[in-house]
């Protein structure tokens, strides 16, 4: 039996022209303290952010990619340090931008500021939640309060109707969380569960990435949980792989545990989850998005400068001096991200390489070549056994 849609989406516009995501880091001024921080944030603001008027203008910029608009989410460190964050929504929304919202789990982060801000015109947010107590939560972050304050944000938003991402780092010291976690957003409603595999940057050098076998089991884990929470990965492309695969294995009536060769902590994660009484599920399992860095994605940093990804610490250019358009449609980083045929070692070999991709910005970290393997994949080119299979659900 063939799935219903697409197991794996595409945008649906040419991602070579505009992309669907702009991420722009406000400040990188934040009160938190976290063990994993890709910007490792301070606490003051630098003082060669981009001022009102230059984040005016970087709006306009994204506006000229045309129709239809990529979608704006402020970040930081925490996009609440700045004044001005309420009238730069305002200002994306008055060009028909979408514009979300990155904040920290600090004290900035209460009523009053969610109500204006949708008020301006926010409607969607994210936020991080690495652990499902305070215990693990707080500790993640350094921060006493922050699980608390975080879980009173969610509430609020909801009630104020906009719509919540919840991302939470998968590594070494959360994964067991992941039950947990994901009976937390099943009970208090999200629009999507985007599980953050790590890459070894910033303070999260030395946190405790998984082992690719480890990623393998979190990946079919997360599969799973698809009929019951709105899943998605950041930083883990090859669960665009694990979905094509589980298509076609279920299609086929074989057993994806053997034939994946999944481990022990498949088997805790599932058995965990399996006491929760959840059954079948009922929910449309969410297809992921063939999006990746310079590929429908592009970050802009806190002083204007445009790279692939927020992890990806490489720079193409900078919009005080080159439009974000020219340099997400010509440089030559962001063309050659473009170009599956450009991909090294088993990446380059991979038959899922035009899907999945890989993370570049943990081939980058990990070797210093952003078209090198992803370390954290362990998929062996060529050893799926119904590559057709593959192929027909692709073309469907």
């Amino acid at each position: 039996m063939r799935p219903h849609g697409p197991v794996v989406r595409t945008v649906r516009h040419d991602p070579a022209d505009r992309p669907l995501l702009v991420i722009w880091e406000a400040t990188r001024a934040c009160a938190l303290s976290c063990v994993h921080c890709r910007a490792e944030a301070q606490p003051l603001r630098h003082p060669d952010e981009l001022d009102t008027a230059e984040a005016t203008d970087l709006l306009h910029q994204v506006a000229a990619f045309g129709r239809p608009a990529p979608i704006v989410v402020i970040t930081g460190g925490d996009c609440f340090e700045r004044e001005d964050l309420t009238e730069l929504v305002r200002r994306g929304r008055a060009l028909g931008l979408a514009v979300a919202v990155s904040p920290s789990g600090t004290a900035r982060l209460d009523r009053a500021a969610l109500v204006g801000l949708q008020e301006a015109g926010v409607t969607a947010m994210s936020l991080s939640l690495d652990g499902a107590t305070a215990a693990v939560h707080d500790g993640f972050r350094r921060v006493p309060g922050t699980f608390d304050r975080t879980l009173e944000a969610w509430a609020t938003a909801r009630e104020l109707g906009l719509k919540v991402q919840v991302n939470s780092t998968m590594s070494s010291r959360t994964v067991h969380e992941l039950p947990d976690l994901a009976a937390l957003v099943r009970a208090r409603g999200a629009m999507t569960w985007s599980a953050f595999m790590l890459v070894p940057m910033g303070r999260g050098t030395d946190l405790g990435t998984l082992t690719p076998a480890q990623a393998e089991d979190v990946m079919n884990y997360l599969y799973d949980l698809g009929p019951h929470v709105p899943v998605k990965t950041t930083e883990g492309h090859h669960f665009r792989r694990v979905s094509l695969q589980r298509a076609v294995l279920a299609a086929r009536g074989v057993d994806h545990v053997t034939a994946l060769g999944l481990g022990d902590l498949y088997a805790e994660l599932t058995a965990r989850t399996a006491a929760f009484g959840w059954g079948d599920g009922g929910r449309t399992r969410r297809p992921p998005v063939n999006v990746n860095a310079g590929y429908g994605f592009v970050f802009v940093s806190h002083v204007g400068t445009v790279h692939p990804s927020g992890f990806l610490p490489v720079a193409a250019g900078d919009v005080r001096t080159r439009p974000l358009t020219e340099i997400y449609r010509t440089s030559e980083l962001f063309t050659g991200l473009r170009d599956p045929d450009r991909l090294t070692g088993r990446c380059g070999a991979c038959e899922f390489g035009r899907v999945c991709g890989g993370s570049r910005s943990r081939a980058y970290a990990a070797g210093g070549d952003p078209y090198g393997p992803d370390p954290l994949c362990g998929y062996e080119p060529g050893t799926f056994p119904y590559p057709q299979d593959v192929a027909e659900l692709l073309t469907a």
